[in-house]
């Protein structure tokens, strides 16, 4: 293994730390913790947290600012946030308005998230929250209840964060985000595992030939190894999966995001974008927004995802082309 760090099991507080140091117009770090809080002023509008294990980056400090998330608690690798210190970013988030949360739906972090609202309303911070689950490649896997929360997370941050930079109460915040999670899908693809600092091995090893179909952003297993397919042969996989699940239809309009995760060049991202397009296209599918790049990682993994926001809604469209004051966005 070789990685840039020092000691690995300070590599989440000297990444944070750096952050800070090249980003301090826009965030800082809420001292004797690991969360993230944006630098704006106090305007008693509704707080946004978000947050999970660091090895995902830029999410989620990296969408802390202006016109998306307050505040971000960071885990250690692949590992949720405590209770305690998910309790110190929605303090940090609450300007009196309230707070909500946005949390993916891994085991640990729907349960530490869930004990940090409670402690938060025994202080008076009136705290609502949405489960996003995102990943129809596989139910109940490793850590996971149900569906995994992946990429489409960034986009329920993006949506809600403008909802809250308008203004929006706390109970128009919960109806919106309700309504969102359902209508976003979301699948990815392997070429290799991933190693954490610690650890120092390989989540999964695939030969020179293989990928894994519906990995997760830990490294869990997907539903077929297989041999290396054409970048159009991946892309007529997830995207035929993802429409069957929408059952979109000729005249839908979709936003559509393609994550890198860690390790793919957006060489081979925008050429996989391509051939998204022309499929959707082939399908007279309407695409109303793009976004390419590396939003949701998995450390240095190479590979993919696909996200598909099915626009049911067009202020969607409107919220995630809305100007942002972000590290990653």
């Amino acid at each position: 293994m070789k990685k840039i760090m020092n000691e690995p099991e300070r590599v989440v507080d000297q990444m944070l730390d750096g952050m800070v140091r090249a980003y301090g117009d826009l965030v800082e770090r809420v001292a004797g913790t690991d969360v993230i809080h944006r630098l704006t002023p106090q305007d008693g509008k509704v707080g946004l947290v978000s947050g999970g294990g660091s090895g995902h980056e830029p999410a989620h400090a990296g969408y802390v600012g202006r016109g998306m998330l307050s505040a971000a608690a960071n885990g250690a690798v692949f590992t949720s946030p405590t209770p305690d210190q998910i309790l110190e970013a929605i303090k940090a988030a609450d300007e009196g308005a309230g707070v909500f949360l946005i949390i993916k739906n891994y085991s640990g972090d729907v349960m530490n998230f869930e004990m940090a609202q409670e402690l938060a309303e025994m202080e008076g911070i009136t705290v609502q929250s949405v489960i996003v689950d995102d990943d129809i490649a596989v139910e109940d896997s490793l850590y996971t209840q149900g569906k995994r929360g992946v990429a489409g997370t960034v986009l329920v941050h993006k949506i809600l964060g403008h909802l809250a930079e308008s203004g929006a109460s706390l109970d128009e915040i919960k109806a919106a985000a309700d309504a969102l999670v359902p209508e976003i899908k979301s699948l990815g693809i392997a070429l290799t595992g991933t190693t954490t600092p610690e650890g120092g091995k390989e989540s999964f090893n695939l030969a020179e030939d293989e990928i894994e179909y519906g990995v997760g952003i830990h490294g869990e297993p997907g539903y077929r190894t297989e041999k290396m397919k054409t970048s159009r042969g991946l892309a007529e996989e997830l995207l035929e999966k993802i429409v069957a699940d929408f059952d979109l239809t000729a005249g839908d309009h979709v936003a559509v995001l393609v994550n890198g995760m860690g390790g793919t060049p957006l060489m081979e991202q925008y050429v996989f974008t391509n051939d998204v397009a022309d499929l959707l296209a082939d399908r007279e599918i309407t695409v109303d927004f793009w976004k390419v790049g590396d939003y949701m990682t998995s450390i240095e993994m190479q590979g993919l995802s696909l996200t598909v926001l099915r626009v049911s809604d067009d202020t969607w469209v409107d919220a995630l082309n809305a100007p942002v004051e972000t590290i990653g966005w």
